[in-house]
């Protein structure tokens, strides 16, 4: 399996230089075709709206979602045009990865003059609060959000 900390920073640099090249104002779809594209080109891997399925505790199917895009099998990515990410683009992140049972994901705004990007690591053995504030997840690696923050 490849590195996931090179394969995070190969998506993060190639997401910024559509960012740059594109500006922001276009809508999701050509963020995630024009990311897809360039991913492959570099020789990855892409599934484009990936499906994910949602059991519940008894095996019963009871919802299923499209993440935007699959990365090398193992690189859930979430893309948005909004003016901010806010907490519920974090939940959704965060879903998707549990019900995939998959461990990292890249939430992604192109909707910002600010290039926006956070990554996400989901663990079954870590709590999911760090304490009872909303929003505050032990999963979200706080460490890397200084290192992926480009200004």
């Amino acid at each position: 399996m490849r590195d996931l900390k090179a394969l995070s920073d190969q998506v993060r640099q190639i997401a910024y230089d559509i960012h740059v090249y594109h500006g922001h104002g276009h809508l999701e779809k050509v963020y995630e075709n024009a990311l897809a594209h360039r991913l492959r080109k570099a020789g990855l891997e892409v599934k484009q709206q990936y499906p994910i399925k949602v059991f519940d505790e008894d095996g019963t199917l009871i919802g299923d979602y499209l993440a935007d895009l699959l990365v090398e099998g193992v690189l859930i990515i979430e893309l948005k045009t909004a003016k901010t990410l806010a907490p519920e683009h974090e939940a959704q992140v965060l879903g998707y990865l549990k019900s995939a049972r998959l461990e990292h994901g890249l939430l992604i705004n192109f909707g910002s003059y600010k290039f926006e990007i956070r990554k996400f690591v989901w663990s079954e053995q870590k709590p999911q609060r760090t304490q009872t504030t909303p929003g505050v997840f032990t999963f979200f690696i706080s460490a890397l959000s200084a290192f992926f923050a480009v200004k």
